[in-house]
């Protein structure tokens, strides 16, 4: 497992944009499979976004907005959020699997995201 660290949420208004961080701890960031959850109030966890040695992959509800990318120098993943909606505010958690088949095993704490309407 790795020890995950997200910063970056906060308030914004409908229409805007944030972009957030997660650092890993570890020397094999590189190989693992990295993703961002979300969970809003009353509602399940549901994975948004995810980057994989083969690409990228993103739910239906985000496509086209939000961005996964990763730098493997500084051991980070980013999701950058364009357009938010108020159905974008939940908890958002960052999330590593050591390899693309496993499940993801290690969380960060959660960074919060609202959006104003």
């Amino acid at each position: 497992q790795v020890q995950l660290v997200e910063s970056g949420g906060g308030l914004v208004q409908t229409g805007g944009s944030l972009k957030l961080s997660c650092t890993a701890s570890g020397r094999t960031f590189s190989s693992y499979k990295m993703g961002w959850f979300r969970q809003a109030p009353g509602k399940e966890r549901e994975l948004a976004a995810q980057v994989l040695r083969s690409g990228t992959t993103y739910a239906d509800s985000v496509k086209g907005r939000f961005t996964i990318s990763r730098d493997n120098a500084k051991n980070t993943v980013y999701l950058e959020m364009n357009n938010l909606k108020p159905d974008d505010t939940a908890v958002y958690y960052c999330a590593a699997a050591p390899t693309t088949g496993s499940p993801y095993n290690s969380w960060g704490q959660g960074t919060q995201v609202t959006v104003a309407s």
